[in-house]
C-alpha cells in the first residue's frame, strides 16, 4: 500500500491533451493540487474543469516552455497558488515530422527547443522551491523513439528524448543531496490524439508490433509518473522506466509470429 500524496502540489507541461492532460487527470485524482499548464489558456482551462467535477484542486496557467520568464511565472504561480511545489512532470513536446534532406534547421531547433530546452528551464524554474523544502519529485515524459527505438521523421524529436535522459542522469547527481529525484517515463505508443491523427493503418500496425496486442493509454502512463512521485520510491533516481507493452523486445516481428 503506498502513502497517499494527497496534498503534494504538482506541475504538469503540456497538460492540456494527451499523455500530460492524463497524467494531470490521474494527480488530480490522488488528491494533489495541479497547475495544469499549456500553451492555450482555455485549453488548460477545459482539463481543469475535468479535475474540478471529480472533486480535485486544479488552476490553469498559460505559458510557453521555450520562454525562461514565462516558467519563472510558472513556478511562481504554484507556490502563490498552493503554497509550496513538490512535484514536477516536465511533458510539454512537440513531434512534428520531418526527414532528413528536407528538415530545416528552423524545424530542428523547435523540437530541440520544446522537448530538450523546455525540459530544462521547467526544472530550473522549480528547483529554488524543491531545495528551499529539500524535497522535490521531478518526472520526465521522454519515449522509446530516441533512447531506445528509431523512426523515420523523427530524427530531431528522437536526438531530443534521448537529450532528456542524459540531462536526468546528471541532474539526479546533482539534486540527490538535496532531496529531490529526478527520473523518467518511455512511453511507447499510446493512444492519443497525435496517434489517431496518424491514422487507423498506422494504429493497427503498432498493434501487431507490439506484444500485448493493444496500444496504450494515457493512464497507463500517469500511472508510473505517479509510481516516481510517491514517498516510497524516494531512493530512486536517475532512472527510466518503459511503458510500451513489450513493444521494444522482439528482435523481429517473427517473434510475434504464433
Amino acid at each position: 500500500m503506498f502513502s497517499p500524496l494527497t496534498g503534494r502540489s504538482v506541475i504538469v507541461t503540456g497538460a492540456s491533451k494527451g499523455i500530460g492532460r492524463g497524467i494531470a487527470l490521474r494527480f488530480g485524482q490522488a488528491g494533489c493540487p495541479v497547475l495544469v499548464v499549456s500553451r492555450n489558456e482555455m485549453e488548460a482551462r477545459a482539463v481543469v474543469d475535468e479535475i474540478l467535477a471529480a472533486g480535485g484542486e486544479a488552476r490553469a496557467f498559460a505559458a510557453d516552455v521555450t520562454q525562461p520568464a514565462q516558467m519563472e511565472a510558472m513556478a511562481a504561480a504554484a507556490l502563490a497558488a498552493f503554497g509550496h511545489l513538490d512535484i514536477l512532470c516536465a511533458n510539454a513536446g512537440i513531434f512534428p515530422a520531418a526527414k532528413l534532406g528536407a528538415m530545416t534547421a528552423a524545424d530542428f531547433d523547435a523540437v530541440i527547443g520544446t522537448n530538450l530546452k523546455g525540459t530544462f528551464l521547467a526544472v530550473s524554474a522549480c528547483l529554488p522551491a524543491m531545495k528551499a523544502q529539500r524535497f522535490g519529485r521531478i518526472i520526465l515524459t521522454s519515449s522509446i523513439t530516441g533512447p531506445v527505438t528509431g523512426f523515420p521523421g523523427w530524427s530531431h524529436y528522437a536526438a531530443s528524448k534521448a537529450g532528456q535522459l542524459g540531462f536526468m542522469r546528471t541532474a539526479a547527481i546533482e539534486l540527490a543531496t538535496s532531496g529531490i529525484t529526478v527520473n523518467a517515463v518511455l512511453p511507447g505508443n499510446i493512444l492519443t490524439e497525435g496517434l489517431t491523427a496518424m491514422g487507423a493503418d498506422y494504429i493497427r500496425q503498432m498493434e501487431a508490433s507490439v506484444p500485448m496486442r493493444r496500444i496504450g493509454t494515457v493512464a497507463d502512463v500517469a500511472n508510473a509518473a505517479l509510481f516516481f512521485a510517491s514517498i516510497e520510491a524516494g531512493y530512486i533516481t536517475g532512472q527510466s522506466l518503459v511503458i510500451d507493452g513489450g513493444q521494444i523486445l522482439p528482435e523481429s516481428l517473427a517473434a510475434l509470429d504464433p
